[in-house]
Order: structure tokens, then C-alpha cells, then sequence
């Protein structure tokens, strides 16, 4: 490799801000890893937002480099399993939270974090994916474990027109559901119809805003895919129809679950929690392999909303942490 490469790095300014800027960093700078990749795409995800914030909790010690996921080929490998020139994904574990990050023309990572880039993904739609679309397809796969099929019922997909959610309508339409997309966005809805809601819905139908929740209500939906989280969620809880699951991997309507004990007794409701940070090898490696081949949808150029470069990236993370954003944004980092 170049023994000087670019980066995009936030840092703490001495009045105790912090600032996001492309620098160059020497190839000693990365750190510790088996396999070292040349990164040609990354994605924009919450917790990248979260991460060039001073009050984002993502970001331990500065100067830091961003980025939770990546795609590439390796440059070179201490571990028998990866080799020079193959094609390669990372996503998770600690990657741009505890070490430097996928929004850089390198990356140095332990070899256990890598996965092959499977049959039917190019390096691009890997990051189309990304860590957004991953959470999506596990989601999916954890409902189907528990029973969840086309033919049972509608899901429902809240958080519509973010990352997650708009994956997981088109992984969902391509495995046969009935899916309706919940979105605060009123002008979204031919958007969310064109790679696949069957229909589109106000979030306020999902959730009125009422400080009291019904711990019961009308079973409308088999299951659904709830990146939101909060008092949305004890809403949509109440919704879900008798042995219904519904899979949550986000929290942006905040942590708190003012719910009760019914639907889950009186319901057999399944509240499945999903991380794709931890998610066992095994697992990451099926999944991956689902979606470059019989998951992958059609609509997948869809969910892309822009691509950018490194020089684009501070404020393209400001639009994602103001909802300014709708799909997916890549980062590309090839020269």
C-alpha cells in the first residue's frame, strides 16, 4: 500500500468541540488487524452520524476514523482463510466505534470481523447494504424463525424511509410479503411504493401520540420490522396478531418501552431483539449469501438516494442526523 492515504477523521478541537475533516494518515496509523483491505465503498449509517458529534457516545478516544462497515479487496492477510486481491466485506463488531472505521481508502481489522463478499454482490451492492441492510435481513431471518411467512398476514415496516426500514421493504417483497411502510413523510409514498409497500401509512396510525398506550387494541399486523423503538413501539406491540413477533433493532424514538406483560401472554406476542454488531459468524455468513442470491430484490439500485466522496461525507452525516436523508448513501473510497 501507499505509505499515505486518505481518511476521513473527527477530532476534538481544544475548546472541547468536535469537527469532521479529510486528512492524509500514514499507514502506520492504523491499527492492529490480521487482514489489511483496500476499501473501495463505504455507507452512511445513524451511528456514523452519532460518531462526528461530541455528545454522540460513539467515540472513545481522538482522533478517531469513522465508518461501520466496508467493502474491498484484501491487500494482505496473516490469516489462511483471506488472500491478496479477494473481495471482502466488514460490517459490525467494532469497526468506526472502538477501531478506526470503513471511511478510509484503507483499513487494517482482525480477521474474524471479515467476511468473503458472496457470489451475486459487487462491491457496490454490498454497501448498498451495508450495515443498514444487514440489520434488515437479520430482522427478516429472526421472524422467519419464528413462524412469520407471506401467507399469514401483512408486516409492517416502521422508520420507512431510513436505511433499515427501506431494506427490509424490499427484502420483504422480494420473499412475497404484503408489506406496509409507516413514514412521517407524507411525500415518501410513491417512493416507498416503487421497490415494494403494498401500501403506505402515517406513523400516527401506528402511533397517535397519546401519553397513555392501550396495552390491547385491533391485531392488524403478523409481524413487523421496527427500527424506531419507544412509544411507538408499546404501540405497535398492541397491534401485532396472536404467535406475531416483531423484530426491533433501533431506538431513534428513544430507549424507554412503556409497556405492559398482556400482549405477550395474552398474545404469544415475540419481542425479537436484533444485533448486528455480535451476530454470530455463522449467521453473518448465511445471511450475506441470502442476499446475493434468492433475497436479493430487484429494486436494489432503488434504495441509493446519492453517491458521494470522502470531501462530501461532514455534511451528508449532519443530513442523517437531521432525517434530512431518505435511502441509502455510499461512500466511495477507490481513487
Amino acid at each position: 500500500m501507499t505509505q499515505s492515504f486518505q481518511a476521513l477523521v473527527v477530532d476534538q478541537t481544544q475548546d472541547g468541540e468536535v469537527q469532521a475533516e479529510v486528512r492524509s494518515l500514514e499507514a502506520g496509523s492504523l491499527p492492529a488487524g490480521e487482514v489489511l483491505i483496500r476499501v473501495a465503498y463505504s455507507s452512511i449509517n445513524y451511528k456514523d452520524g452519532l460518531a462526528a458529534r461530541k455528545d454522540g457516545n460513539i467515540v472513545k478516544a481522538y482522533p478517531f476514523v469513522p465508518g461501520i462497515d466496508c467493502s474491498g479487496t484484501v491487500v494482505s492477510s496473516e490469516d489462511s482463510r483471506f488472500s491478496e486481491g479477494q473481495a471482502v466485506l466488514v460490517t459490525g463488531y467494532g469497526l468506526g466505534v472502538s477501531q478506526f472505521g470503513g471511511f478510509s481508502q484503507y483499513a487494517r481489522v482482525p480477521a474474524d470481523w471479515v467476511v468473503p463478499l458472496p457470489d451475486g454482490l459487487t462491491l457496490r451492492e454490498a454497501m448498498i447494504f451495508g450495515t443498514a441492510g444487514f440489520t434488515a435481513a437479520l430482522s427478516l431471518y429472526r421472524l422467519e424463525q419464528n413462524g412469520v411467512a407471506p401467507d399469514k398476514g401483512k408486516v409492517l415496516v416502521t422508520g420507512a424511509t431510513g436505511g433499515v426500514g427501506g431494506a427490509a421493504i424490499a427484502l420483504l417483497h422480494k420473499r412475497g410479503y404484503h408489506v406496509v411502510a409507516s413514514s412521517g413523510k407524507a411525500e415518501s409514498h410513491d417512493y416507498l411504493k416503487a421497490f415494494g409497500a403494498a401500501e403506505v401509512i402515517s406513523r400516527e396510525e401506528v402511533y397517535d401520540g397519546a401519553e397513555s398506550i392501550r396495552p390491547l387494541g385491533k391485531q392488524l399486523w403478523q409481524a413487523a420490522v421496527d427500527p424506531v423503538g419507544g412509544k411507538p413501539l408499546a404501540s405497535l406491540l398492541s397491534q401485532i396478531a396472536y404467535n406475531g413477533s416483531v423484530a426491533v433493532s433501533g431506538l431513534t424514538a428513544g430507549t424507554k418501552l412503556p409497556t405492559t406483560v398482556l400482549p405477550f401472554i395474552l398474545r404469544g406476542v415475540n419481542l425479537l431483539g436484533i444485533d448486528s454488531v455480535f451476530c454470530p459468524r455463522d449467521t453473518r455468513v448465511a445471511i450475506w449469501k441470502h442476499l446475493g442470491s434468492d433475497w436479493k430484490p430487484e429494486q436494489l439500485e432503488r434504495l441509493v438516494e446519492r453517491e458521494i466522496g470522502l470531501a462530501d461525507l461532514p455534511s451528508a452525516l449532519e443530513d442523517i442526523l437531521a432525517a434530512r436523508s431518505q435511502g441509502r448513501t455510499i461512500v466511495r473510497l477507490a481513487d
